[in-house]
């Protein structure tokens, strides 16, 4: 539930806060403001943290006032050009909603506080997603089933591969489709519609010759008719399908190894769909090639999207196909290529239209496989690692975020822990620039506690905040961690500022809002006590870090000004105190989940001055500005923003 801050009633405390504050002076003097929360009490605390100097050098948290009916388990979010932040929760991680077809999207808006429910078509619960150049919000995958624990499971199933040997005509099995073993005579149903490719003839290159055929296959989950023991199978068999009549039956069969009561992992759909953020709804479009949950979407150079990673329709990693949006023709496409990244693969669109591929992801997958950070050619295939990373191991649940300004391509990585359920968790920051002719991972400075679930936000005074996190899985043993701290890149140095009041774990993420202010959201602890006896409850409680910069006494403004830019171009826009202004950039949108947000990037602008205002020129390069929508700051020589304009850079 959403509660605002307790605050004293200052007028009966009056007394008692002068008191306090002699008796305590003493203590507190040498702490910096966030060590407050240690030492003093809370009421003294209260106090402190909401005076103007200590907000001025530390920032403050505030709870977002959410009416009960907008509050929803937000696992997504993303920033649209309208300024408003789409939160999507789907099922929200609850089999209950699942069930029953509760699929929850709300759109809110920071100017106003106004809500607003969003008709949510299929279950986007850990789906991907991506800023689109029209400005729409790319939305692909989600849930197709929940996951079921070894013990919950009463029916035998797995995957059915299904081979047609048929080169004239593919075939569609409908849902319900009965497959029985040759050798163990066991009987397993399908509860989704497959359609099988048709047979592909393979012909010699040089002779023409005619040399094989190679069989249309297709992949399906496939659950034993009974329930109990009795119907798993120990080995591999060929399946009569039954229904099928004349060639069919001779040409269309399934394949399955061991179906068994094993645990089964989460599985995913294909749907895939645009969010318009004017017309304020998800319109559907082609779906993809693969099913996926938990994959990431990152733009390419030239506009489109790589869809990557993720577990199928079955619940296993999709083997390395990856695929490609065109939002022209609304479809996707196989690359041809395959590269195995366990989900939510952290992967960047680079200033020479290579992907780099920090290390950093949200588990599942072989602890072996795709793990190693490195350079990606798409057009090649080639993969140039990168070494020096520390803790390699601990890479699960880390943040990656790109450092401002852009054009410097580096870039840094905060956390992480062990694969799967670890108890084990990282302090590292880890740096990488990729501009050296030969990069390499250095060690930056570290966090005071090993941290999974970091969120990281680029702040447009070319800070980072990161803030939140647990020491152990999903908060475990009340390991939640109520700090935060910004980074700054010049300095290379962390500094602690105000702490948040609610701790972060799994299924979080952050995202600056156009005013300069951030949003933290989400969190999933699988425990509410440190005994670890307590089942957790989601936090749908929101808040907003409100920076030191925003408390000075004033800042620039942005009066007017083009709607877009070309790349090359420029722009010029007017300001009633041009004078002030040192700096300007472009600041790409949020579009975040799982502490994975590729999206992230502060690209610097040359700024002259004008006699009421000033230019800005955009660089050329189309890999380093991809085309968009993209909030423009300008700060003064403090470092103090102004509230974000947007600008269409087609």
């Amino acid at each position: 539930m959403s509660t605002l801050p307790v605050r004293p009633n200052y007028r009966k405390n009056r007394a008692r806060r002068v008191l306090i504050g002699v008796a305590v002076v003493a203590v507190i003097t040498g702490f910096n403001g966030p060590a407050l929360y240690r030492y003093g009490s809370d009421q003294y605390h209260e106090y402190t943290i909401n005076k103007p100097e200590y907000k001025a050098e530390n920032g403050h948290w505030d709870f977002l006032d959410i009416p009960a009916e907008y509050r929803v388990n937000s696992i997504h979010a993303a920033l649209l050009h309208t300024g408003k932040v789409l939160l999507i929760a789907g099922s929200g991680n609850n089999q209950k909603n699942f069930d029953a077809k509760k699929f929850e999207s709300v759109l809110w808006d920071p100017k106003t506080n106004d809500f607003k429910l969003i008709p949510t078509p299929k279950d986007m619960f850990c789906s991907g997603h991506t800023q689109l150049p029209d400005g729409k919000l790319l939305v692909a995958g989600g849930t197709k089933q929940y996951e079921k624990l070894k013990g919950d499971v009463t029916k035998a199933g797995g995957l059915m591969i299904v081979h047609n040997e048929d080169p004239d005509k593919p075939i569609t099995l409908p849902a319900g489709t009965k497959f029985t073993g040759k050798k163990n005579g066991k009987t397993f149903i399908t509860k989704d519609s497959l359609l099988v490719e048709k047979a592909k003839k393979v012909f010699d290159k040089k002779t023409g010759k005619f040399l094989r055929t190679e069989a249309g296959l297709g992949r399906i989950y496939v659950e034993a008719a009974k329930s109990g023991k009795t119907y798993e199978t120990g080995t591999e068999d060929n399946y009569r399908i039954h229904g099928l009549k004349g060639s069919d039956n001779r040409n269309v069969y399934g394949i399955a190894q061991k179906l068994a009561l094993d645990k089964k992992d989460f599985q995913g759909i294909r749907e895939a769909f645009e969010f318009d953020p004017v017309a304020e709804k998800y319109i559907t479009v082609d779906p993809m090639n693969e099913a996926r949950w938990y994959p990431t979407l990152t733009h390419l150079k030239d506009g489109k999207v790589l869809a990557l990673s993720g577990l199928d329709e079955i619940g296993q990693i999709v083997p390395g196909k990856d695929e490609i949006y065109d939002p022209k023709t609304k479809k996707w496409e196989y690359t041809g290529i395959e590269r195995r990244f366990p989900t939510y693969p952290a992967i960047f669109l680079m200033d020479n239209g290579k992907l780099f591929y920090s290390g950093s992801n949200a588990g599942y997958g072989p602890a072996d496989v795709g793990r190693d950070p490195g350079i990606w050619d798409l057009d090649t295939n080639k993969f140039q690692k990168i070494p020096g990373l520390s803790d390699p191991d601990k890479m699960e649940t880390s943040a990656t975020v790109m450092l401002p300004p852009a054009q410097d391509q580096k870039f840094m990585v905060i956390g992480g822990g062990g694969v799967g359920e670890s108890e084990e968790s990282s302090e590292k920051s880890r740096l990488v620039d990729l501009k050296d002719a030969n990069p390499r991972f250095k060690d930056g400075p570290t966090l005071e506690k090993g941290t999974r679930y970091p969120s990281a936000s680029l702040l447009p005074d070319d800070h980072i905040l990161v803030t939140g996190g647990s020491e152990d899985y999903r908060g475990r043993s009340a390991s939640n961690i109520l700090q935060a701290r910004t980074y700054d890149p010049k300095s290379g140095t962390y500094k602690r500022v105000a702490d948040p009041r609610v701790g972060r774990n799994y299924h979080s993420g952050s995202v600056l809002l156009p005013d300069g202010r951030v949003m933290i959201f989400g969190s999933d602890s699988l425990f509410a006590d440190e005994a670890n006896t307590k089942p957790g409850v989601f936090e749908q409680r929101i808040e907003i870090y409100t920076p030191p910069y925003l408390y000075r006494s004033s800042r620039p403004q942005i009066t007017g000004g083009p709607k877009k830019i070309a790349r090359g171009g420029t722009g010029t826009f007017s300001s009633p105190r041009p004078a002030e202004i040192k700096t300007a950039k472009l600041m790409r949108p949020s579009a975040v989940t799982h502490v994975t947000d590729v999206e992230q990037r502060s690209i610097a602008l040359d700024v002259k001055k004008t006699a009421d205002g000033f230019q800005v020129t955009v660089p050329k390069n189309r890999a380093l500005v991809p085309s968009g929508w993209y909030m423009m700051f300008v700060t003064d020589d403090k470092g103090t923003p102004s509230e974000a304009v947007w600008v269409e850079i087609p």
